[in-house]
C-alpha cells in the first residue's frame, strides 16, 4: 500500500511576498487572503516536512494562525 502526500494549509499572519517565499517554502503555494494573513498550502511529504515548514515560519517570527490538514475529494 502506497501512502500519498498530505496537503496542508498553514495559515500565518500578515501579508508575505509570495513570489518571493514560495521556493522557500518548498514550492507551497503562497495565497494572500483578504483578512490580511497569508495561506501556504499544497502537499507535504511526510511530518518531518511539516515540521521543517513550521519551523521555517518560526524562525522568520511569524505569527502562526493555524495549520489543518485538507482532505481532498476522491
Amino acid at each position: 500500500m502506497c501512502k500519498s502526500q498530505a496537503v496542508y494549509e498553514i495559515t500565518v499572519e500578515g501579508h508575505l511576498d509570495r513570489h518571493h517565499w514560495a521556493a522557500w517554502f518548498d514550492g507551497l503555494t503562497v495565497t494572500l487572503l483578504p483578512d490580511g494573513n497569508t495561506r501556504l498550502a499544497g502537499p507535504v511529504a511526510d511530518q518531518a516536512a511539516l515540521h521543517g515548514a513550521l519551523g521555517k515560519v518560526r524562525n522568520l517570527g511569524l505569527t502562526l494562525v493555524a495549520v489543518q490538514r485538507v482532505t481532498l475529494p476522491t
